[in-house]
């Protein structure tokens, strides 16, 4: 049994651990109401953008178009957004299972964030890049995952270019996303026709319209990713440390009681003693 020292000890460094899980929970409190508001206000513009496509269709051959154009699957690249620290629940976790599903000879790797880069070296993926991203990522450092993506795509070394990253659904559930970037799926921009009735004119021509506007729209779903990413990752932080500082007080109550029973049973000891002892002199 534990003597009084040690579990002194114990909880005296229990209590600093929670203090530190303390203050990274209200640091992450902070970040996450930020990245909260960033990610939902840019969904109603990636809104928009589907519904400007899903206008064009019909009026376009896909074919006409590369970045648009649909080929037998030989070979594909998947961007991975993962967090650079840890500390987050089980957020990376969830996210590399489901690389499991993925075939490692036909499928590069690119990875944006420590986390996703270490784990694809760790398991001996063929990663053929990684893009570090700030704390708060701009659009200034997404345009070139949008380039690397297209350009591998056009070149025809790969077939589709799809990314995983946790969709951030609210602050206790942070979903892993596998979605397709190139070809723009045909079938995902039939969800957001316009209403009937409405009708677009497009100026100069809806081949020049669609030319300019597919770029821009491959770096906003990657920014509108990021951006989740990141209010999946501030969220899952929070929680972590929420739960492991009340694990924390939960351990201290446990230790606390544990060292006043073995108190106890020391004084009682102690007054057998005195007693038996006194008893002996009579």
């Amino acid at each position: 049994m534990a003597n009084t020292l040690d579990i002194r000890r114990r909880i005296r460094s229990v209590k600093n651990t929670s203090q530190i899980t303390k203050a990274m929970q209200m640091v992450a409190a902070s970040k996450m109401r930020k990245a909260q508001m960033a990610a939902l206000a840019g969904r109603p513009f990636q809104d928009l953008l589907w519904r400007v496509l899903a206008s064009l269709r019909g009026r376009v051959n896909p074919n006409d178009h590369e970045l648009l154009r649909v080929r037998p699957v030989q070979r594909e690249l998947l961007v991975v957004f993962s967090t650079d620290k840890g500390l987050c629940g089980p957020l990376n976790t969830n996210l590399f299972r489901e690389l499991n599903n993925l075939d490692p000879q036909k499928t590069l790797f690119v990875g944006c964030g420590r986390k996703s880069v270490q784990f694809l070296a760790r398991t001996k993926r063929d990663l053929v890049a990684d893009f570090p991203l700030g704390e708060t990522p701009s659009i200034r450092e997404i345009r070139p995952i949008g380039s690397f993506c297209r350009e591998r795509f056009v070149s025809g070394e790969v077939d589709q270019v799809r990314v995983l990253y946790p969709y951030f659904v609210n602050t206790l559930n942070q979903a892993p996303t596998l979605r397709s970037l190139l070809p723009i799926p045909v079938e995902e921009l039939g969800l957001h026709l316009p209403k009937e009735g409405t009708e677009y004119i497009f100026e100069p021509d809806e081949a020049s319209v669609l030319s300019d506007i597919l770029p821009r729209y491959i770096n906003f779903q990657l920014f509108q990713m990021v951006l989740d990413s990141r209010a999946s990752e501030h969220s899952a932080r929070m929680v972590a440390m929420k739960n492991a500082t009340d694990n924390a007080k939960e351990l201290v109550k446990h230790l606390t009681l544990e060292y006043n029973k073995i108190r106890q049973a020391s004084i009682t000891t102690e007054l057998l003693e005195i007693t038996t002892a006194q008893l002996a002199l009579e």
